[in-house]
């Protein structure tokens, strides 16, 4: 078996009611794949790495969230929020006639996939989870003030919005671009891999030549993030119950910190098929940056819990082989029990 190309993908549009979600099927489009999902601000692009490690008997359908990458923007006066995002999940599972779904979510798909999971796991048969697995708790004081802060952003942009191309947003270089990105994320991806983002989510200016701005909805940027009360999230993660869970940490990110300690306690107590990895040295995109190291866990974790059915996979003409070997076999044990036979009369 070899592994999946990044050039062998179908394009797809989902239909949805304000639009449609975009999203790329790479390999094998016969058998349901994995459904991938990215980070926030980020596209399907941010899988582009990880995805020619893969075992080529595998699908893998990665989307783009709406209002990011290629995905159409949701209507005006309507708000961003993982709780909504969480309802993505059954959409693809309904357009394609799903009955189950396996998960890889990164950061934003992370949580949404630990949310989705946790709510209908009778629908659920594996997940991956990339430096994450689930919502912070922010401290009341805090969060109050956080959420306050997001909502008047978010009236700012709508409000830009609304006036058009008179309140473009900020251009730039592709030169630029690549660390505009990287400052974004914290460095968390470099400008050596910001191209793999870039490639979905930026377009040309109409006031300036030669230069680009990023065409994702600006109210991305200030979605509504649930806060997760412990309690919550600990009886959440009991409903996840056996379910096959991988998650993998950058040992320099802090997204899977404290807050996660008895959620994975409960994971390792109750659930044989969960395993934990961390990746030294990787920061909150480990997957982009570290892909090799990450592919170390995940495949063996795909090949388990995911293995190649019968009619999906070739061993390169060696399966006649094997074919007539076994037949071979099966002569020689016939020859063995008619000879034993005549020894007796």
């Amino acid at each position: 078996m070899g592994t999946l190309s990044l050039s062998d993908f179908k394009e797809v549009r989902i239909p949805a009611p304000w639009g449609h979600i975009s999203g790329r099927w790479y390999g094998n489009r016969t058998e349901r794949p994995i459904l991938a999902i990215h980070g926030w601000l980020d596209n399907l692009g941010t899988f582009d790495r990880l995805i020619p490690l893969l075992p080529d008997y595998i699908g893998v359908l990665c989307i783009d969230l709406p209002g990011h990458g290629r995905s159409s923007r949701l209507p005006p006066g309507m708000h961003y929020g993982v709780d909504d995002y969480v309802l993505i999940i059954p959409r693809v599972m309904k357009e394609y006639g799903w009955s189950k779904v396996s998960l890889m979510g990164h950061s934003l798909g992370g949580i949404i996939s630990f949310m989705y999971t946790s709510l209908a796991p009778h629908t659920v048969d594996m997940v991956i989870s990339l430096d994450i697995l689930l919502p912070s708790n922010m401290v009341p004081q805090k969060a109050v003030g956080f959420v306050a802060q997001r909502m008047e952003k978010h009236l700012v942009e709508e409000d830009r919005q609304e006036k058009g191309n008179f309140h473009e947003p900020p251009s730039y270089t592709l030169s630029q671009l690549t660390k505009v990105l990287a400052k974004g994320s914290l460095n968390s991806v470099t400008p050596e891999f910001a191209k793999h983002l870039l490639h979905r989510q930026v377009s040309k200016s109409q006031l300036y030549p030669d230069r680009f701005y990023f065409s994702r909805d600006g109210r991305v940027k200030f979605y509504h993030l649930t806060q997760m009360e412990a309690g919550l999230a600990e009886e959440m993660t009991k409903r996840i119950r056996r379910k096959p869970y991988l998650v993998i940490k950058g040992s320099l990110s802090p997204f899977v910190g404290k807050h996660c300690e008895k959620p994975i306690e409960i994971l390792r107590q109750n659930n044989p098929h969960f395993e934990f990895y961390e990746v030294e040295g990787g920061t909150h995109h480990v997957h982009l940056h570290a892909a090799e190291e990450c592919a170390r866990y995940v495949v063996p974790f795909i090949r388990h819990h995911r293995p190649p059915a019968l009619t999906s996979w070739s061993l390169n003409g060696k399966e006649q082989q094997l074919s007539a070997e076994e037949k071979r076999r099966q002569r020689e044990k016939f020859f063995e029990i008619s000879k034993n036979k005549r020894s007796k009369l």
